[in-house]
């Protein structure tokens, strides 16, 4: 009887597939998730076997690929490459790893209206902890919330799944401002909504900013900017009805959005100028924003597809007008640290002259926000990894987003399996691009360019560049820049080619806070750098 060489080998036998139809399938499965990876039957013949023809290790397949093969089969790379019965990732065994709930939803007919059937699988949304935090501020008894989500998974069905997601992505961001501009008139406190003027565009966004948060400058991890962490006794409340919260989980699972229950930072306070940012923030529970402020942006979307936009019950209950937005302290106002990546390149003979790649993304469906939205890159939460104090720096939120995003490091990715060591970004712990950049102090510039707040959900937003100024890291890790599971496809634009940059700006579906974070980061890069 033939034996398996690997466990990956041993996981198609189970199928019943021959390489080339788990090829095929496998192909299908990533257009459907929304994952990037490729597999091809020669590269599988040899990823089963362990090794190459000349005999060597296999090694590690590209990230896009062991992302796709890990999201299959629910298990890490490692484990299956490993001989069958090999213990190659001790959490494949361990009771205590493994997340407390985690559903994978298949559509058992593709008639509307039929049930999803619903299983318990391997590391896709792990929810345990938003679940006990969940029962424990509703008052109720322990695992109720796991057997209400389960409930509600199981009566969903094909247009819950498939055409709301479809329903949301037609509402366009022009769409969304205008009625977010219905919604709260005219600021009288020298606020506005960010509009940016392309050619004789102009292109209104749902960012509330005002002169002195824009075009800023400030450069990064010099001292000219701080953010302290402050003990915050209050309690923001802000937990939604607990319909709308199991709902939230209940589509969160069913759509493979990535939820996990770290602290992030809410804003309390914040003193900001050209050249200058001081800020103080607390903690919440990444669910209480998840399960309150979150709900806001696909309330709005939701209520404009289906035509009935006055119906935005909560929206007045947490940001009824511009007052409440502009109140830091009395309200939930968590956000994000997101930034244009500029990297400096030689002259080419295709390109022509030494320019700037301008990187974005188009964001995939597993995030949270923004999703199927084109974004700069790296964008993320505002939150620590381990330490409080040090890591409410800008800083610290850009450097895990960059290492995390573009240079695929997964240790310091918290919505997996959270972080383990103490020191994640310690120079011995970097990526070999990231260890290359921080050698010399001249090679990444950090600037923030502008600060706003996002309407949409009240999220505080943080627009930043990031320069890479040696065009020798271009020569040296360009073909290692990959983005990870956050991101459907990554382009690259030149910052010489007006045109191309031009029709960019002008397209319908940007995120807010990232056409916020693109214009600002142009500007600046224009001023302060020859290569545009």
């Amino acid at each position: 009887m033939q034996t398996a060489r690997t466990v990956l080998e041993q996981r198609i036998w189970e199928r019943r597939q021959t390489l080339q139809e788990f090829t095929e399938w496998a192909e299908t499965f990533a257009r459907e998730h929304d994952e990037p990876g490729t597999l091809s039957v020669r590269h599988l013949q040899r990823l089963v076997a362990g090794e190459a023809p000349s005999g060597q290790p296999v090694g590690r397949p590209r990230p896009a690929t062991a992302r796709l093969l890990e999201a299959i089969f629910g298990v890490g790379i490692d484990v299956l490459l490993a001989p069958p019965g090999a213990d190659a990732d001790p959490r494949n065994t361990d009771p205590a790893w493994q997340p407390s709930l985690n559903f994978e939803a298949r559509i058992t007919s593709a008639r509307r209206g039929t049930a999803l059937a619903v299983q318990t699988a391997d590391a896709r949304v792990d929810m345990a902890q938003s679940f006990a935090w969940l029962d424990a501020r509703t008052g109720w008894s322990p695992e109720t919330t796991r057997r209400k989500v389960t409930s509600r998974l199981a009566s969903m069905g094909v247009d819950e799944v498939l055409d709301r997601p479809a329903r949301r992505r037609k509402v366009g961001r022009s769409q969304i401002t205008r009625a977010l501009a219905d919604y709260y008139g005219s600021a009288e406190s020298g606020h506005h909504l960010y509009i940016l003027r392309c050619g004789e565009s102009e292109i209104a966004t749902s960012i509330l900013t005002c002169e002195s948060w824009l075009d800023l400058g400030c450069r990064l991890g010099t001292g000219n900017d701080r953010v302290e962490l402050r003990a915050d006794p209050s309690d923001a409340d802000e937990a939604g009805t607990s319909d709308q919260a199991i709902d939230r989980l209940a589509e969160a699972a069913a759509q493979g959005v990535r939820i996990a229950n770290m602290p992030l930072y809410r804003l309390l306070d914040l003193e900001i100028r050209p050249g200058k940012i001081s800020a103080e923030v607390g903690t919440v529970p990444f669910i209480e924003y998840a399960a309150s402020m979150d709900l806001l942006e696909n309330e709005l979307i939701d209520a404009l597809a289906a035509g009935t936009p006055a119906q935005l019950q909560l929206r007045d209950r947490y940001l009824p007008n511009l007052d409440s937005v502009l109140n830091l302290s009395g309200r939930l106002c968590a956000g994000g640290v997101l930034a244009l990546c500029a990297i400096a390149r030689p002259p080419d003979r295709y390109r022509g002259d030494r320019d700037f790649a301008l990187v974005v993304q188009q964001r995939s469906n597993h995030v949270l926000n923004a999703a199927q939205k084109l974004s700069v890159i790296p964008k993320g939460f505002h939150q620590p990894m381990t330490d409080l104090h040090a890591d409410a720096q800008l800083t610290s939120t850009l450097l895990r987003e960059m290492e995390e995003e573009l240079f695929g490091r997964q240790d310091v990715d918290n919505t997996v399996d959270g972080t383990c060591a103490a020191a994640p970004l310690h120079p011995g712990r970097m990526s070999e691009p990231m260890r290359w950049l921080m050698a010399d102090e001249s090679r990444l510039r950090m600037e923030c360019t502008g600060f706003g707040l996002n309407l949409m959900s009240g999220n505080y937003e943080f627009a930043c560049l990031l320069v890479i100024e040696d065009d020798e890291f271009w020569t040296r890790y360009g073909g290692e820049i990959e983005a990870n599971w956050e991101a459907s496809g990554l382009r690259l634009y030149s910052s010489c080619d007006q045109l191309l940059v031009g029709d960019l700006i002008s397209d319908e579906s940007w995120s807010n806070e990232g056409i916020f974070a693109f214009a600002q980061g142009i500007r600046r890069l224009r001023e302060s750098s020859a290569g545009g």
